[in-house]
């Protein structure tokens, strides 16, 4: 059975529902209630209500479960990203982490992954696709990558004194169904605008988007299915893994795709943007896993367009 931290969120639904078809049983375990994603309607998973930063609550989970392998999605950083209390709100990103690694090794856990992110690689200079072995900038102008960096510094001194197996998934720019409007790209908006048969709004970004701005993209379903993969992989060779598509997607791609579907969607964005872009060496992944994208974005579009018009919100 793989336990699931963050099990009913949106890469967390995913993942399970991979975990699922691949024949594995599943404990979810979530802070608090929350019904069943769509996308687990009918699954059987067990639910376990606790927060990762009580450590007796999550320990107390393997007592009533034979748990083989631990699935770490939920929050490891604070949250908002500028917290009230960030001296308290940094106690408990690591501290569920650590938890998370005491339970592993207490329960014996066969391997225990970890979700980092394709921010660990802001600031690394522009030359290609991104290998796990490039040297990473110690700084970070935002919370999620500095506390990605700090729990893979961690969990790597912590496999080499605990003997648990830690794996840390870089997960690159991830959209579609139970998804949620992202700060970095446009993917999201554009989609849910087509769906509404609105102008996309935008407000929500960083900063401008333009037609060339892209980045490695990959569909919810494809990053599900790679976590399971490198979970229930016999053997990896490393400890850290990229997870994405290898390849740039850009704004101009997904409004062409979006309009493949809904032909009058008002998606186009000024022209503009382009290089340097972030996209991720798969290698690894692919090697140790046999992992292949199912989905190009035509088929993410239509695939997260159709999820839409049949009355899901996000």
């Amino acid at each position: 059975m793989i336990l699931v931290t963050g099990g009913f969120g949106f890469i967390g639904s995913h993942t399970v529902r991979a975990l699922l078809d691949m024949g594995e049983e599943c404990v979810v375990v979530q802070r608090g209630a929350r019904a069943l994603p769509a996308v687990l309607a009918g699954a059987r998973v067990a639910v376990e209500r606790a927060d990762i930063g009580d450590r007796e609550a999550l320990l107390a989970i393997g007592r009533r479960h034979a748990v083989s392998g631990i699935v770490h999605l939920a929050g490891s950083h604070p949250w908002p990203p500028v917290p009230d209390a960030p001296v308290e709100a940094a106690r408990r990103a690591l501290g569920g982490l650590l938890n998370v690694v005491e339970a592993a090794q207490e329960w014996g856990v066969r391997r225990l992954g970890v979700a980092s992110t394709i921010g660990v690689y802001f600031g690394v200079p522009d030359g290609g696709p991104l290998r796990e072995d490039t040297p990473l900038s110690l700084t970070a102008s935002v919370s999620i990558p500095t506390f990605k960096k700090i729990g893979e510094l961690l969990g790597g001194f912590l496999a080499d004194t605990t003997g648990v197996d830690i794996v840390d998934y870089r997960i690159s720019g991830t959209w579609g169904p139970l998804g949620h409007l992202d700060p970095f790209f446009a993917a999201p908006a554009l989609v849910h605008a087509a769906a509404r048969g609105t102008a996309p709004d935008l407000s929500h970004l960083m900063g401008p988007a333009f037609a060339e701005d892209g980045l490695d993209l990959a569909y919810v379903k494809d990053t599900g299915r790679a976590i399971a993969l490198l979970q229930l992989a016999e053997k990896l060779n490393h400890r850290t893994y990229n997870v994405g598509s290898g390849r740039v997607t850009t704004n101009a791609q997904i409004a062409e795709a979006i309009r493949k579907v809904v032909p009058g969607a008002r998606v186009g964005l000024p022209a503009g943007g382009g290089p340097p872009h972030l996209v991720l060496d798969t290698g690894r992944l692919r090697e140790d896993t046999g992992y292949r994208a199912e989905y190009d974005t035509e088929r993410a579009a239509a695939d997260y367009l159709a999820w839409l018009r049949a009355g899901h919100e996000n």
